[in-house]
């Protein structure tokens, strides 16, 4: 993939950084980001400076992936045991 331009601003302040991602992907992570720090009581004072509330939204976003990524790894075990326990079953009544 070629890299692109990315642009956007948040808390005032404009970044731009070269990304090979697709825009949409690119899009949907700047929005969560922006959607995650709205959430956060820090948001509406100014006193924050926009790095640290940079650093806090994407710790928080990253809690989430974390949290996300253990609930897939439970789903995944608890889906494989319940495939091996039906080839057990499958492979008891071929016998």
């Amino acid at each position: 993939m070629e890299e692109h331009l990315v642009t956007f601003t948040l808390f005032g302040q404009d970044y731009s950084f070269y990304s090979d991602a697709p825009e949409e992907e690119v899009e949907g992570a700047v929005a969560m980001l922006r959607e995650e720090l709205e959430g956060t009581e820090l948001a509406s004072k100014s006193t924050v400076p926009s790095s640290t509330m940079l650093v806090l939204g994407c710790l928080r976003l990253a809690a989430r992936y974390v949290n996300l990524r253990n609930e897939f790894n439970s789903f995944r075990t608890t889906q494989e045991q319940s495939v091996y326990r039906m080839i057990d079953k499958v492979s008891s009544g071929m016998e």
